[in-house]
């Protein structure tokens, strides 16, 4: 039987609104730094591949903490962060991104970067220099960690509100969803919404639909990371797709993790015939060994989506996006051309993406 040609995904032009600061991380660049400056890895990051990682139980989660905290030990300095945001704007290029917002707790970093502030002020300056040396637009999410106390939470929105002119766009709330409460951090967001970001808390991953639907009534969101678990919830669906909510679903990541066993047991489907707005996300490809071309992938190769299916994928990821509108309508456009180029035969050696690619 004759294979149906497919247009490559890598030439698709899409958003990416849920990527992670250290998880954007190559692997080779972990290894270097981690030799540079004479750190030792655990085994699961120094071998070069993809850890093997299940977070359904506490203690998967706590390992899974434990290695991302390892790999952002190695991010030490100013041109750590550079190299770090040079190189996730390389590989978005590449992908067919056109537009990236890259989440980040400064929190994380200040200590060795001179406090908050200076952390905040390095990364923006290092998406700046990135943005212009790849054509590709990015912009910030300032996180808080839901496991520190809403005082800090508090601290970052504040800070987040500082820089809205400066390229920080939204305020999120990251780590495991199970514990604490939303509405603990309420205070938080809604000074974050005051100053003009998008509330774009994580929820409905590793808790089930009720975590987003306190996502929306606690935090008002206005996208949320992950969100897959609401397709546990058919009032749950109607609501998002009534009110447009993007979920940043990210297939690699959720079965990664343990919360599916399967890639064609994501819930992808069915979130997208729902009519619920959708951003294929890679979360944290250092760990997860996949980054934004392969969710698409993913989403052909398992869930049968055609490459109409995959064009309005991508509108999606644009139109949930806090792009600029010239930047909107220049995606919107290449994505129609994608769709009207004519298909590689299947088996056929995909050609780079040309670089300057907006």
């Amino acid at each position: 039987m004759d294979r149906v040609p497919v247009r490559d995904v890598r030439r698709l032009p899409k958003a990416h609104l849920h990527l992670h600061f250290t998880g954007s991380m190559r692997t080779a660049t972990l290894l270097e730094l981690a030799d540079k400056y004479g750190m030792h890895l655990p085994e699961a990051l120094a071998s070069g591949e993809p850890p093997k990682l299940r977070a359904t139980d506490e203690r998967g989660w706590f390992r899974f903490q434990r290695l991302y905290d390892s790999a952002r030990a190695v991010l030490r300095s100013e041109e750590d962060i550079a190299r770090l945001v040079r190189e996730a704007a390389e590989d978005e290029r590449a992908d067919g991104s056109g537009w990236l917002e890259i989440q980040v707790d400064p929190t994380s970093y200040a200590p060795l970067l001179g406090g908050l502030i200076p952390t905040v002020e390095t990364v923006l300056g290092a998406v700046e220099d990135a943005s212009r040396a790849t054509g590709v637009g990015i912009r910030v999410l300032i996180a808080a960690n839901r496991m520190k106390h809403p005082l800090d939470a508090r601290t970052l929105a504040r800070l987040a509100v500082r820089y809205a002119d400066r390229g920080v766009v939204g305020f999120g709330l990251s780590n495991d969803e199970r514990r604490g409460l939303a509405r603990d951090f309420d205070r938080a967001f809604r000074i974050a919404r005051e100053g003009g970001l998008l509330a774009a808390p994580h929820g409905g991953e590793l808790a089930g639909p009720e975590s987003v639907r306190d996502c929306l009534d606690d935090l008002g969101a206005g996208r949320v990371g992950h969100g897959v678990r609401a397709a546990e919830d058919p009032a749950l669906l109607r609501r998002l797709a009534e009110e447009q909510i993007t979920c940043e679903v990210c297939p690699a990541s959720n079965v990664a993790l343990g919360v599916y066993e399967r890639p064609e047991d994501v819930p992808l489907r069915r979130l997208f015939e729902a009519g619920v707005p959708l951003a294929l996300g890679a979360d944290d490809p250092l760990l997860f060994g996949s980054r934004l071309a392969a969710q698409y992938q993913l989403a052909r190769d398992a869930h049968g989506f055609t490459d109409e299916e995959l064009a309005e994928l991508a509108r999606q990821s644009v139109r949930g996006s806090l792009a600029p509108p010239d930047v909107r309508n220049r995606l919107l456009d290449g994505i129609d051309a994608w769709l009207q180029a004519v298909p590689a035969p299947a088996g056929a050696v995909p050609q780079p993406v040309a670089a300057g690619r907006g």
